[in-house]
Protein backbone atom coordinates (compact mmCIF):
# COMPACT_ATOMS: atom_id res chain seq x y z
CA UNK A 1 0.00 0.00 0.00
CA UNK A 2 1.11 3.57 -0.72
CA UNK A 3 2.65 4.87 2.52
CA UNK A 4 0.50 8.01 2.35
CA UNK A 5 -2.65 5.89 2.35
CA UNK A 6 -1.31 4.08 5.41
CA UNK A 7 -0.68 7.41 7.13
CA UNK A 8 -4.13 8.74 6.33
CA UNK A 9 -5.73 5.64 7.82
CA UNK A 10 -3.49 5.74 10.91
CA UNK A 11 -4.33 9.39 11.57
CA UNK A 12 -8.03 8.54 11.26
CA UNK A 13 -7.59 5.96 14.04
CA UNK A 14 -5.68 8.45 16.18
CA UNK A 15 -8.54 10.93 15.83
CA UNK A 16 -11.03 8.31 16.98
CA UNK A 17 -8.77 7.56 19.95
CA UNK A 18 -8.72 11.21 21.07
CA UNK A 19 -5.46 12.40 19.50
CA UNK A 20 -4.68 15.93 20.72
CA UNK A 21 -4.34 17.34 17.19
CA UNK A 22 -7.53 15.72 15.95
CA UNK A 23 -10.03 17.28 18.36
CA UNK A 24 -11.93 20.32 17.03
CA UNK A 25 -12.26 23.49 19.05
CA UNK A 26 -15.31 24.21 21.16
CA UNK A 27 -18.01 26.76 20.39
CA UNK A 28 -16.66 28.86 23.26
CA UNK A 29 -13.18 29.08 21.70
CA UNK A 30 -14.73 30.05 18.37
CA UNK A 31 -16.76 32.78 20.08
CA UNK A 32 -13.60 34.15 21.73
CA UNK A 33 -11.87 34.26 18.33
CA UNK A 34 -14.75 36.34 16.99
CA UNK A 35 -13.93 38.83 19.77
CA UNK A 36 -10.24 38.85 18.90
CA UNK A 37 -9.11 36.48 21.64
CA UNK A 38 -7.25 33.65 19.93
CA UNK A 39 -4.13 31.54 19.61
CA UNK A 40 -2.97 28.74 17.31
CA UNK A 41 -0.03 26.35 17.25
CA UNK A 42 2.47 25.29 14.60
CA UNK A 43 4.40 23.21 17.15
CA UNK A 44 3.35 21.52 20.40
CA UNK A 45 3.51 24.24 23.09
CA UNK A 46 4.19 27.76 21.80
CA UNK A 47 1.47 29.86 20.22
CA UNK A 48 2.33 31.56 16.95
CA UNK A 49 2.87 35.31 17.44
CA UNK A 50 -0.08 37.28 16.07
CA UNK A 51 2.28 39.59 14.18
CA UNK A 52 3.40 36.66 12.03
CA UNK A 53 -0.04 36.77 10.39
CA UNK A 54 -0.80 40.45 10.04
CA UNK A 55 -4.41 41.41 9.42
CA UNK A 56 -6.30 38.29 8.32
CA UNK A 57 -9.52 40.02 7.33
CA UNK A 58 -10.27 39.22 3.68
CA UNK A 59 -7.06 37.21 3.19
CA UNK A 60 -7.10 33.91 1.30
CA UNK A 61 -5.58 31.28 3.56
CA UNK A 62 -4.65 27.65 2.87
CA UNK A 63 -4.43 25.25 5.79
CA UNK A 64 -1.97 22.71 4.39
CA UNK A 65 -2.28 19.36 6.21
CA UNK A 66 -4.11 21.46 8.79
CA UNK A 67 -7.43 19.65 9.10
CA UNK A 68 -9.16 18.81 12.35
CA UNK A 69 -11.21 21.89 13.13
CA UNK A 70 -8.58 23.56 15.31
CA UNK A 71 -6.98 26.41 13.35
CA UNK A 72 -9.23 27.00 10.34
CA UNK A 73 -12.28 27.98 12.44
CA UNK A 74 -10.13 30.56 14.24
CA UNK A 75 -8.84 32.04 10.99
CA UNK A 76 -12.37 32.16 9.62
CA UNK A 77 -13.56 33.97 12.75
CA UNK A 78 -10.82 36.55 12.10
CA UNK A 79 -12.16 37.20 8.60
CA UNK A 80 -9.95 34.97 6.43
CA UNK A 81 -11.37 33.08 3.45
CA UNK A 82 -10.13 29.59 4.14
CA UNK A 83 -9.33 26.42 2.26
CA UNK A 84 -8.02 23.32 4.04
CA UNK A 85 -6.25 20.40 2.39
CA UNK A 86 -5.71 17.20 4.36
CA UNK A 87 -5.56 13.50 3.46
CA UNK A 88 -7.31 12.30 6.63
CA UNK A 89 -11.03 11.70 6.15
CA UNK A 90 -11.64 12.29 9.88
CA UNK A 91 -9.74 15.57 9.90
CA UNK A 92 -11.73 16.77 6.88
CA UNK A 93 -14.98 15.65 8.49
CA UNK A 94 -14.19 17.71 11.59
CA UNK A 95 -13.68 20.81 9.45
CA UNK A 96 -17.07 20.37 7.81
CA UNK A 97 -18.82 19.71 11.14
CA UNK A 98 -17.39 22.83 12.81
CA UNK A 99 -18.24 24.98 9.79
CA UNK A 100 -21.82 23.70 9.89
CA UNK A 101 -22.03 24.21 13.66
CA UNK A 102 -20.79 27.80 13.49
CA UNK A 103 -22.45 28.72 10.20
CA UNK A 104 -19.51 29.67 7.99
CA UNK A 105 -18.21 28.47 4.64
CA UNK A 106 -14.90 26.66 4.15
CA UNK A 107 -13.48 24.76 1.21
CA UNK A 108 -12.38 21.30 2.36
CA UNK A 109 -10.22 19.20 0.04
CA UNK A 110 -9.22 15.65 0.94
CA UNK A 111 -5.93 15.22 -0.92
CA UNK A 112 -2.26 14.29 -0.61
CA UNK A 113 0.12 17.24 -0.25
CA UNK A 114 2.93 15.27 -1.92
CA UNK A 115 1.04 15.66 -5.21
CA UNK A 116 0.70 18.89 -7.21
CA UNK A 117 -1.60 21.16 -5.24
CA UNK A 118 -4.99 21.65 -6.97
CA UNK A 119 -4.73 25.45 -7.12
CA UNK A 120 -3.71 28.07 -9.66
CA UNK A 121 -0.45 29.98 -9.31
CA UNK A 122 -0.63 32.90 -6.88
CA UNK A 123 -3.91 31.89 -5.23
CA UNK A 124 -3.22 32.43 -1.51
CA UNK A 125 -1.99 35.19 0.79
CA UNK A 126 -1.04 32.80 3.60
CA UNK A 127 -0.27 29.09 3.99
CA UNK A 128 -0.52 27.64 7.49
CA UNK A 129 1.39 24.36 7.64
CA UNK A 130 1.66 22.81 11.14
CA UNK A 131 3.93 19.84 11.87
CA UNK A 132 3.10 17.27 9.20
CA UNK A 133 5.96 16.85 6.75
CA UNK A 134 7.38 14.22 9.11
CA UNK A 135 4.87 11.93 7.34
CA UNK A 136 6.42 12.68 3.95
CA UNK A 137 9.62 11.22 2.51
CA UNK A 138 10.60 14.19 0.32
CA UNK A 139 9.85 17.72 1.49
CA UNK A 140 11.38 19.89 -1.23
CA UNK A 141 8.51 19.42 -3.74
CA UNK A 142 6.05 20.58 -1.07
CA UNK A 143 7.89 23.87 -0.56
CA UNK A 144 8.09 24.45 -4.30
CA UNK A 145 4.33 23.99 -4.52
CA UNK A 146 3.78 26.34 -1.57
CA UNK A 147 5.84 28.96 -3.36
CA UNK A 148 3.87 28.48 -6.56
CA UNK A 149 0.39 28.85 -5.05
CA UNK A 150 1.27 31.86 -2.87
CA UNK A 151 0.90 35.41 -4.14
CA UNK A 152 4.01 37.57 -4.34
CA UNK A 153 4.71 38.69 -0.78
CA UNK A 154 2.61 35.77 0.53
CA UNK A 155 3.53 34.14 3.82
CA UNK A 156 4.30 30.50 4.63
CA UNK A 157 4.01 29.62 8.32
CA UNK A 158 5.38 26.15 9.04
CA UNK A 159 6.12 23.87 11.98
CA UNK A 160 8.86 21.25 11.55
CA UNK A 161 10.20 18.27 13.50
CA UNK A 162 14.02 18.57 13.52
CA UNK A 163 14.60 14.80 13.85
CA UNK A 164 15.90 14.15 17.36
CA UNK A 165 12.66 12.44 18.41
CA UNK A 166 13.33 9.59 16.02
CA UNK A 167 16.49 8.27 17.66
CA UNK A 168 14.84 7.37 20.98
CA UNK A 169 12.60 4.59 22.23
CA UNK A 170 9.12 5.52 23.47
CA UNK A 171 10.45 6.38 26.96
CA UNK A 172 12.82 8.92 25.36
CA UNK A 173 15.59 7.52 27.55
CA UNK A 174 17.36 5.04 25.29
CA UNK A 175 18.93 5.78 21.91
CA UNK A 176 17.46 3.07 19.69
CA UNK A 177 17.53 4.23 16.07
CA UNK A 178 19.91 6.09 13.80
CA UNK A 179 19.22 9.04 11.54
CA UNK A 180 17.93 9.42 8.93
CA UNK A 181 14.79 7.60 10.04
CA UNK A 182 13.22 6.21 6.87
CA UNK A 183 11.03 3.10 7.13
CA UNK A 184 10.91 2.79 3.35
CA UNK A 185 14.62 2.02 3.35
CA UNK A 186 14.84 -0.11 6.50
CA UNK A 187 12.76 -3.26 6.94
CA UNK A 188 12.97 -3.25 10.76
CA UNK A 189 11.89 0.38 10.94
CA UNK A 190 8.94 -0.38 8.69
CA UNK A 191 7.93 -3.38 10.81
CA UNK A 192 8.26 -1.36 14.04
CA UNK A 193 6.24 1.50 12.55
CA UNK A 194 3.38 -0.78 11.52
CA UNK A 195 3.44 -2.80 14.76
CA UNK A 196 3.34 0.31 16.95
CA UNK A 197 0.78 2.18 14.81
CA UNK A 198 3.17 5.11 14.30
CA UNK A 199 2.33 5.56 10.67
CA UNK A 200 5.21 5.77 8.23
CA UNK A 201 7.23 8.72 9.50
CA UNK A 202 10.50 10.28 8.34
CA UNK A 203 13.17 12.40 9.98
CA UNK A 204 14.23 15.55 8.16
CA UNK A 205 17.21 17.77 8.87
CA UNK A 206 17.09 21.54 9.11
CA UNK A 207 19.28 21.54 6.03
CA UNK A 208 16.51 19.73 4.15
CA UNK A 209 13.66 21.80 5.51
CA UNK A 210 15.12 25.30 5.68
CA UNK A 211 17.34 24.74 2.66
CA UNK A 212 14.36 23.59 0.59
CA UNK A 213 12.48 26.77 1.40
CA UNK A 214 15.45 28.94 0.44
CA UNK A 215 15.94 27.05 -2.82
CA UNK A 216 12.25 27.48 -3.62
CA UNK A 217 12.75 31.25 -3.37
CA UNK A 218 11.45 32.01 0.12
CA UNK A 219 12.97 34.60 2.42
CA UNK A 220 12.98 33.56 6.08
CA UNK A 221 11.92 36.34 8.46
CA UNK A 222 11.30 34.72 11.86
CA UNK A 223 11.69 31.42 13.72
CA UNK A 224 11.45 29.91 17.19
CA UNK A 225 12.21 26.53 18.75
CA UNK A 226 9.83 24.35 20.76
CA UNK A 227 9.84 21.13 22.77
CA UNK A 228 7.59 18.06 22.67
CA UNK A 229 5.40 19.44 25.44
CA UNK A 230 5.74 16.25 27.48
CA UNK A 231 8.17 13.37 28.09
CA UNK A 232 11.84 13.10 28.97
CA UNK A 233 13.19 15.43 26.28
CA UNK A 234 10.68 18.11 27.28
CA UNK A 235 11.64 17.69 30.94
CA UNK A 236 15.23 18.49 29.96
CA UNK A 237 14.17 21.44 27.74
CA UNK A 238 15.51 19.78 24.60
CA UNK A 239 14.15 21.57 21.50
CA UNK A 240 12.73 19.13 18.99
CA UNK A 241 10.68 21.42 16.72
CA UNK A 242 11.11 24.71 14.95
CA UNK A 243 8.47 27.13 13.65
CA UNK A 244 9.39 29.32 10.69
CA UNK A 245 7.87 32.34 8.97
CA UNK A 246 8.90 32.68 5.33
CA UNK A 247 7.87 35.14 2.63
CA UNK A 248 7.60 34.68 -1.12
CA UNK A 249 9.91 37.14 -2.86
Amino acid sequence: MDYQKINAEVIDTWCLDGWQWGQPISHEIYEKALKGQWGVYLTPTKMVPHEWFGDLDGKKLLGLASGGGQQIPVFTALGARCTVLDYSAKQCESERLIAEREGYEVEVIQADMTKRLPFEDGTFDIIFHPVSNCYVEKVEPIFRECYRVLKKGGVLLGGYDIGINYIFDETEERVTYSLPFNPLKDKKLYEDSVKNNWGIQFSHTLEEQIGSQLRAGFRLTHLYEDTNGEGNLHAHNVPSFVAVRAVKG
